[in-house]
């Protein structure tokens, strides 16, 4: 791994609980990490570890084969040839964009220094405009200066805290998405923190979420969201609620029963000896639930959010269970009505009876029965 990180502890003398405790991730070259969680989760505080910033407490820190960070030692952040992009940018609003790009290479030549900065801002979409200064510039061009800046030294590493946390909620994720495309193209390994789950897959290639100092899952998003390895990734990621359920054996099937009836025919599903009478709680996400006037079941619509081509309709049923559902916007019900809903569930998530945030989903097989067979 070009980033490995084992085990890693922060702990600061004044606080009770470790700011990071435990955590073991590795990146490979090439590749944009996203750290991702809740405020206070330690997420930043790894970044600083990583950046040299912070001293760890135990486990280890090493780039390229090399240790930078353990119990015994630690490398300076300024030997560390790492990258960061602050939140707040912190250009320099006395100097021009070229003379802030060129901030961390004026020991190189000056004809040379000239050739970087040029090539480093066309490689961010911003060739000519050396002269401009900070000021002149929108929220998302300063955001690029700042990139420019961190990649013109050519770091090993670039760590990038929540950059976009001051721009419009629309520009983050189109700024994302083009950001991904100027780090791969610039060869770049980055490790990137943010609390918006839009802006980590819109640029992580890998996301850990973090939660109390432990880092819960590093994985792809598409394993977050369907494969979350705690209770707590199954909650954080995605939209969703636990509702409660049962599985049972019907013939060679496995199915699992729901306030909205039984799923049929899923994916993973764990047999019923996985829980004490097979009870659990399973995870119903808002693409799980289907809006269908035909559907027998039906549910109260108790809040309502507008997300331009769909709604996220919070919904409740008759039992008192709540569900969330997305339905496209042209469905526009008032709060209050009552709809008809159904289930389609293609990947079942299931949990032990009030489960704590670190438990972990029972282990599924599909159509356990039918394969023993074989």
């Amino acid at each position: 791994m070009f980033l490995n990180v084992s085990q890693l502890r922060v702990h600061y003398a004044d606080q009770p609980q470790a700011a990071v405790d435990g955590v073991s991730l590795g990146l490979r070259a090439g590749d944009i990490g996203v750290l991702i969680g809740p405020s206070g989760c330690g997420k930043t505080t790894l970044l600083r570890a990583v950046a040299g910033l912070e001293r760890v407490s135990s486990g280890s820190i090493t780039l390229e084969g090399e240790t930078v960070s353990d119990g015994q030692r630690h490398m300076p952040a300024e030997q560390r040839r790492i990258g960061m992009v602050f939140q707040d940018y912190a250009l320099f609003p006395h100097l021009d964009v070229g003379r802030n790009v060129a901030f961390g290479i004026d020991r190189l030549p000056r004809a040379e220094r000239e050739a970087r900065v040029a090539e480093v801002l066309q490689l961010v979409g911003l060739d000519g405009m050396q002269r401009r200064f900070p000021h002149e510039l929108s929220g998302g061009q300063q955001q690029r200066v700042a990139l420019a800046r961190a990649l013109a030294p050519r770091p090993r590493l670039l760590l990038l805290d929540e950059p976009f946390s001051n721009l419009d909620v629309d520009l983050r994720e189109r700024l994302a998405h083009e950001v991904r495309g100027i780090l791969k193209a610039a060869g770049a390994t980055a490790l990137f923190v943010t609390h918006d789950q839009l802006e980590a897959f819109a640029i992580g290639d890998v996301i850990g979420v973090m939660h109390e100092g432990h880092l819960h899952q590093w994985d792809d998003a598409y394993a977050l969201y369907h494969r979350p390895a705690t209770r707590f990734v199954a909650e954080f990621i995605g939209h969703g609620v636990f509702a409660p359920a049962q599985i049972q054996l019907v013939g060679t099937e496995v199915s699992v029963q729901t306030p909205l009836g039984a799923l049929h025919d899923v994916d993973e599903c764990p047999l019923p000896s996985a829980y004490e009478a097979g009870l659990c709680d399973v995870l119903l996400r808002a693409d799980d639930i289907v809006h269908d006037d035909g559907a027998p079941a039906r549910a109260q619509i108790i809040r309502k959010a507008f997300r331009g081509s769909e709604f996220l309709y919070t919904l409740r049923l008759a039992s008192g269970e709540v569900l969330m559902t997305h339905v496209p916007s042209h469905h526009n019900h008032a709060v209050g009505e009552w709809i008809g809903i159904r289930a389609e569930v293609d990947h079942v998530v299931t949990f032990a009876r009030g489960a704590g945030a670190t438990s972990p989903p029972a282990p599924g097989a599909k159509r356990p029965l039918a394969d023993t067979r074989l």
